[in-house]
């Protein structure tokens, strides 16, 4: 059994979601399971502590998670067109994993939420990218051969699943959303269990 880590940062409900829909394409891959992981907000210093344990979901990554996983799915809502600070916080202390290459050669895919049609979408899973290049990992996309890529007239791109959530974040994952967060999980459970065969 292999496991893929879905590691993801939800600030308004979302992104958990995509992330859920995610680890249940994983788990439609015989002999693959999903292993759920959050991040904590970033404190600025002056609203207190951040607890180190959630108040509810999945628990925080560690660094071991990383290490242990066959692959990596991240998502993060998009800030101004890039990855949220938590998460990016959360990337930038992964260093020892970089310099051991504990995760080069590991399949990784990305996936956002947006409050706008054209909020980033495609330049936050651009940024989400670039630390897992630079860790070594290979990146999976989702092929044109998936019809809703060409159909969706709400999120989806090539890049990664991703969602049109609506200004005040009350617009549901569309079933082609829904659809293409499930073959990109499938997707990546494929290749990992390929990679480690």
């Amino acid at each position: 059994m292999v496991e893929i880590l879905v590691l993801y940062y939800s600030a308004g409900g979302s992104v958990r979601r995509m992330a859920e829909l995610i680890a249940e394409g994983i788990e439609r891959v015989p002999g693959a399971q999903a292993r759920l992981r959050t991040v904590p907000k970033v404190s600025s210093g002056f609203d207190g502590e951040v607890s180190s344990i959630p108040e509810k979901g999945p628990p925080y990554c560690e660094n071991r998670d990383l290490e242990e996983c066959a692959g990596l799915a991240i998502g993060s809502p998009t800030r101004f067109g890039n990855m949220a600070a938590p998460l990016k916080a959360f990337l930038d202390g992964t260093s020892p994993l970089w310099l051991s290459g504990a995760l080069a050669g590991k399949p990784a895919c990305v996936f956002t939420s947006t409050a706008s049609m054209h909020g980033g979408q495609e330049s936050t899973l651009l940024s989400m990218m670039l630390p897992l290049l630079h860790h070594g990992m290979l990146i999976v996309g989702l092929p044109y051969t998936l019809a809703e890529i060409n159909a969706t007239r709400t999120g989806g791109t090539p890049y990664g699943a991703s969602h049109f959530a609506g200004l005040a974040n009350d617009l549901p994952i569309s079933d082609a959303e829904r659809a293409l967060c499930v073959a990109q999980g499938k997707r990546l459970a494929q290749i990992a269990l390929k990679l480690t065969s």
